[in-house]
């Protein structure tokens, strides 16, 4: 656990509640099996549209349309939802149709990094959901496709199918904070060369977004933890 039991708790307790088509697909999702971002990470997505006053937001994988359905709540006026499994995506598409945002909503089948190239932008809000190794390559299909003041939000940077403790090795031998920081990045490269491929891939999308002069970028310990990465230039 990144974060404490309690103050997990408390994250959820003061946030937003589910809609009675969200306590659907929360319910759905536990049946599955199947992650998804929760409310707590939920209500950030939502405030993210709301402060970019979002018209377009594109999904780099949408499951059946849960991250969706908060970026909506937040007055996106349009998601495009991206989902290589054809069920999920048919399931998602039932979804908003109840919650009555079929709409507001563009269903694309197949792999979200060729369906990215078939649109121009520009992008208010860009959530990376997908295979962890595609994060970097992700931002860098989008990073000039965002428009000025917009989000790029990256799940899964501290929880799920992650070695936190490489991760965290990895970052802090980045950050030359320690007395001897060649021997800390040593230590952090080695340990994640011993880790998956999705730890890997998460160190790759965070060098990416930090390295990048045109972003700043933090992380939020809500949920699998977020990185958020604004466009300031």
């Amino acid at each position: 656990m990144v974060l404490t039991d309690e103050v997990s708790r408390f994250v959820r307790a003061t946030g937003p509640e589910h809609t009675d088509v969200q306590a659907e697909m929360a319910a759905f999702a536990d049946e599955h099996d199947f992650p998804n971002i929760g409310p707590e990470s939920g209500a950030v997505l939502r405030l993210l549209a709301r402060l970019t006053d979002a018209e377009t937001v594109f999904e780099f994988g949408s499951g059946f349309g849960y991250s969706a359905s908060w970026f909506l709540r937040g007055g996106a006026e349009r998601v495009i939802l991206t989902e290589f499994d054809a069920d999920e995506l048919d399931q998602g598409r039932k979804f908003m149709a109840d919650a009555g945002l079929a709409d507001r909503c563009v269903f694309e089948g197949g792999d979200a990094m060729e369906t990215i190239e078939r649109y121009d932008g520009p992008f208010d809000v860009v959530l990376v959901d997908h295979q962890k190794e595609r994060y970097a390559d992700a931002f860098r299909a989008v990073r000039d496709k965002l428009a000025p003041g917009g989000v790029v939000a990256a799940d899964n940077i501290m929880r799920g199918p992650i070695d936190f403790d490489a991760l965290l090795a990895a970052v802090e031998g980045d950050d030359g904070s320690h007395s001897d920081a060649d021997a800390d990045a040593d230590a952090g490269a080695a340990a994640l060369d011993a880790a998956n491929e999705q730890t890997r891939g998460i160190a790759a999308y965070l060098d990416a977004v930090r390295a990048d002069d045109a972003f700043e970028t933090t992380v939020l310990p809500v949920g699998s933890g977020l990185a958020v990465s604004t466009k300031v230039d």
